[in-house]
């Protein structure tokens, strides 16, 4: 109730911020999640958004997200925490952006990652917000590395990424770079697909990639069918490793080259 009082009115209230080189979090997005679990230090995130706590959404290990509390994201939720900083994405409510600023409490947006070198400009940019700028380049550094170990050259084999809903990614998309990264040119693209279009079996059937990287739960995407292709390798990838950059992309490089390695 004495949150809900202090939200309907219309004074500010300032926090006392207590530390400005490292002030307490709290992020309210998986993505962000990830980066800031790995970037801060001990005690400074005060809590992670309540998708890390599922199994399917966490882009980070799911013992380590269920260690912080979760929140639904509310602003009575983030008040009770009193944080220095809110993270979000960049689809944060307008409205809930606005009293999280009228009751002293800083606001980051972060976008999503359409490349590896905007993964590492996101994760230096919260290192520093956190104060922890040498975390963030040594992130950065395990991702270089990982993204050059996972790089295979020659000729690249066609491989579709068939996301959750039969919905495909488009070519500016930070999958399709460790696809090609890993040695694949992705169908999609190549399709002028673009972000999120839907590409329905029948197609796939017809003219067939020689992987299909199914990452959904659409029944299409477990057809028989699919593994009785002549020439095409299946394979399947949890969803999770495409929601996110950060430390995920290791993770993704490196099934990206196995799978790769796996193909005559």
């Amino acid at each position: 109730m004495a949150a809900m009082a202090i939200l309907g009115s219309c004074a500010v209230v300032p926090v006392a911020h207590r530390a400005a080189h490292h002030p307490t979090i709290v992020s309210l997005n998986p993505c962000t999640d990830a980066i800031l679990a790995e970037v801060t230090a001990p005690g400074q995130l005060l809590a992670v958004s309540h998708y890390s706590h599922d199994a399917r959404a966490t882009s980070m290990p799911l013992t380590e997200a269920r260690r912080l509390p979760a929140t639904g994201g509310t602003v009575e939720e983030v008040l009770a925490l009193d944080p220095d900083v809110v993270v979000a994405s960049d689809f944060l409510d307008p409205a809930a952006a606005r009293a999280f600023r009228r009751l002293g409490i800083r606001v980051e947006t972060v976008a999503i990652a359409s490349s590896v070198a905007e993964s590492e400009a996101q994760v230096r940019r919260l290192s520093q917000l956190a104060g922890e700028p040498a975390r963030g380049k040594q992130l950065v550094a395990q991702i270089d590395s990982a993204v050059a170990a996972a790089h295979r050259s020659g000729k690249r084999l066609t491989a579709l990424v068939w996301q959750e809903g039969g919905l495909v990614p488009g070519p500016g998309t930070l999958v399709s770079q460790l696809l090609a990264n890993s040695g694949f040119a992705s169908m999609s693209a190549a399709r002028g697909l673009g972000q999120g279009a839907y590409l329905p079996l029948e197609q796939v059937l017809a003219d067939p990639p020689r992987v299909v990287i199914a990452a959904g739960d659409e029944r299409m995407e477990h057809h028989p069918a699919l593994r009785h292709l002549m020439g095409v390798r299946y394979a399947r990838l949890e969803p999770n490793l495409l929601y996110c950059g950060g430390p995920t992309i290791p993770r993704l490089a490196a099934r990206l080259a196995k799978l790769r390695d796996g193909v005559s």
